[in-house]
């Protein structure tokens, strides 16, 4: 170990961006062995970790790459597993450079640990030497529903199954994996992936009902009176709006329902052709890793141009940073500085926006730059679609108010120190908690929500 000063950090390899612009696979190479045992090398295994603690499920990062860099493949492994339901999706898709690796102790000249690639090795390589997470099989009489099949709802899945208890999940789509399977674009996480994570859980006794939406295929009732405790996982799916005039124009579409079409596209199913962009002159409106998804997304559908608006500067950019430059080397065009003041339409089309120059002022209450116009900036941006790409709110179906789950002002369900929402035995994590964050903390939610669940059955 501590390797540092003879070895230096290497990222993972990337596939030419001429030739992956034309397809949608992974576009990150995984590690092999020695890269991955290099990489855990440089390790300094500080008494202190600030990258376990940075992690929001703690995960044992020292104590793996450790094991890894001894060549014990089996026992980072498992020590990989046990914090995190799915690492190797963690190692995908988790924004490494705000959380692990953005706290690791070598970040002070000398380059963080490639975490995240590291992570992804130990998952993948161990399912081909035939290492599987273990799972006791049902040994309790004790039942919980999951509604919503997303990065929450399969964490909660994954504790619950792991003391023997017995989950049904219902799914409103056709897939299961919520944001996993269809906000997330394939270049940057394989289905493959994800569903062989829920053949796992069902391996393990999870009964999946697909094409259920609770409140409308099955009653909140029902589930109620043949569960002993409920967790739901019904994320945030509720596009934000500019709340610009012209938005309703018939070619200005939200962020989630353009990449769920897309990916739709990919599993051969049916999708609405408007979502086609090929040969069109795309805007998108945002700065995070979904505005990313969608400016990417468009670019591999064959878009003759793509550019992405964000208001304030690249520095202040709210999502990754490898996505953003993965972005630009694919060929987006960023306009920053930019706020959006009204769609520009003709007919029932918008063929412009009509934009306004910002700069960063003052700082407010939580310590960020204000954002501030500058006077008689305007101008236009051609376009042939718009893309907002704004965030998203919790979306309240009724069977919430219906029986007792009380929400706030936007929408979140209110849950308390256990994950229990305000009706008894039945208990909420992820999005739809927090409103719209990262795939991490919802599987954290679902962890502990699954424990206090536990707790409250099994004592």
């Amino acid at each position: 170990m501590r390797e540092f000063l003879t070895i230096e950090r290497i990222e993972p390899a990337k596939r030419l961006v001429v030739e992956r612009v034309k397809d949608f696979n992974e576009i990150y190479e995984v590690f092999d062995k020695h890269e991955a045992a290099s990489q855990s090398d440089r390790c300094i295994q500080c008494g202190d970790p600030y990258c376990l603690n940075k992690c929001p499920l703690h995960n044992y990062i020292p104590q793996w790459l450790k094991a890894v860099a001894q060549k014990d493949l089996e026992f980072a492994f498992k020590l990989s597993n046990e914090p995190s339901p799915f690492p190797e999706v963690m190692g995908r898709v988790c924004p490494h450079d705000r959380l692990c690796e953005g706290d690791c102790t070598l970040n002070d000249g000398h380059g963080a640990i490639t975490i995240g690639s590291v992570e992804t090795y130990i998952t993948e390589e161990g399912f081909k030497a035939g290492y599987k997470p273990e799972f006791p099989g049902i040994t309790t009489d004790k039942k919980v529903a999951i509604i919503g099949s997303g990065p929450a709802g399969l964490s909660a899945a994954t504790y619950l199954l792991r003391s023997g208890i017995a989950v049904t999940m219902y799914e409103r789509a056709d897939k299961a994996g919520g944001l996993l399977t269809y906000g997330i674009p394939n270049f940057k996480l394989d289905k493959k992936i994800v569903q062989r994570r829920i053949k796992l859980l069902e391996e393990a006794g999870m009964k999946l009902v697909l094409n259920c939406e609770v409140g409308k295929d099955i009653s909140f009732e029902e589930i109620a009176d043949t569960h002993d405790a409920i967790f739901i996982g019904i994320g945030a799916t509720k596009g934000k709006r500019a709340n610009i005039p012209g938005e309703n124009a018939k070619n200005v579409f939200l962020s989630m329902e353009y990449l769920t079409s897309m990916q739709r596209k990919r599993f051969n199913l049916d999708y609405d052709k408007k979502f086609d962009f090929k040969d069109l002159d795309v805007v998108v409106i945002g700065g995070g890793d979904t505005a990313m998804d969608c400016v990417r997304t468009a670019l591999r559908e064959g878009a003759k141009s793509v550019k992405c608006l964000y208001r304030r500067d690249e520095k202040n950019m709210p999502g990754s940073k490898k996505e953003y430059k993965n972005a630009m080397a694919e060929g987006v065009e960023f306009v920053f500085n930019t706020a959006p003041k009204e769609i520009v339409i003709e007919g029932d089309k918008a063929v412009a926006i009509e934009c306004v120059k910002t700069k960063l002022g003052a700082k407010d209450e939580s310590g960020r730059q204000r954002m501030e116009i500058i006077k008689d900036s305007e101008f236009r941006v051609r376009a042939d679609v718009i893309v907002e790409a704004l965030g998203f709110d919790p979306a309240v179906p009724s069977f919430l108010a219906e029986n007792g789950i009380q929400t706030n002002e936007w929408g979140g369900i209110i849950i308390d120190e256990n994950h229990e929402t305000t009706t008894k035995g039945v208990y909420a994590g992820g999005d739809c908690y927090r409103g719209a964050d990262l795939v991490v903390t919802a599987a954290y939610d679902g962890r502990e929500a699954a424990k206090s669940i536990i707790k409250s059955l099994l004592g």
